[in-house]
């Protein structure tokens, strides 16, 4: 599968978890556990210990199964780094050119940080795939849609305090997907090793993505 693909299985996904794990092995078995759930879509930060090698890891075991992608990359360098370790997009905090550059030189999905209607219009001018918004939490689902209404090609993805009670409230909004991190893959879950929760969790939410999206 190609770019092209990938974008358009996270905007048919809607949910992309941010997910965090002691070891490669718990990673992958939350992985696996999304993924049953309907969830396919991962990304792992490069705060993780040893991301490069957990993302080679979790590649190796799900295959296309899940589609796997970086985050927190701050650098063209850091960039080209987890592209090699197999990740399919790269998701930035910040509006950094660099990494935008990097992504496309590799054909990878690239998704930069933004705050501002200025920076959002900014990151997708220099060809940005989605626009992700951090911290959304600060503005709410109200700010999206207000920021769409003049920019309604703008593929938006907020992320930063996103639970499993607002989400369908910022896709109602227009977000293409939205980015969720503990509030669905709780430290306790993972560290019990009780991943049938995580993929009924998953699953709930799922169906709360496709209802906000026919509604």
């Amino acid at each position: 599968m190609g770019k092209h693909s990938h974008c358009a299985r996270i905007r048919e996904s809607g949910i992309i978890v941010v997910v965090r794990a002691d070891s490669s092995g718990e990673l992958v078995d939350v992985a696996k556990a999304l993924q049953q759930g309907g969830v396919g879509i991962i990304e792992i930060t490069m705060t993780t210990p040893g991301a490069l090698g957990v993302i080679e890891d979790v590649r190796g075991a799900l295959g296309d199964d899940v589609l796997v992608g970086a985050g927190s990359v701050l650098d063209a360098e850091t960039a080209r780094a987890t592209i090699l370790a197999g990740a399919e997009y790269v998701v930035s905090p910040v509006l950094a050119e660099d990494v935008i550059t990097m992504a496309h030189r590799y054909q990878k999905v690239v998704m930069p940080g933004t705050f501002t209607p200025t920076e959002m219009f900014r990151a997708h001018t220099l060809g940005a795939d989605f626009v992700k918004v951090f911290p959304a939490n600060i503005v709410g689902p109200g700010y999206l849609k207000d920021v769409l209404a003049p920019m309604p090609h703008l593929a938006i993805v907020p992320t930063g305090g996103i639970s499993v009670d607002n989400i369908g409230d910022y896709i109602a909004a227009g977000a293409a997907a939205v980015g969720i991190g503990s509030a669905l893959v709780k430290k306790d879950w993972v560290r019990d090793h009780k991943f049938d929760l995580l993929t009924a969790a998953a699953r709930d939410l799922r169906e709360t993505v496709e209802a906000a999206r026919g509604a």
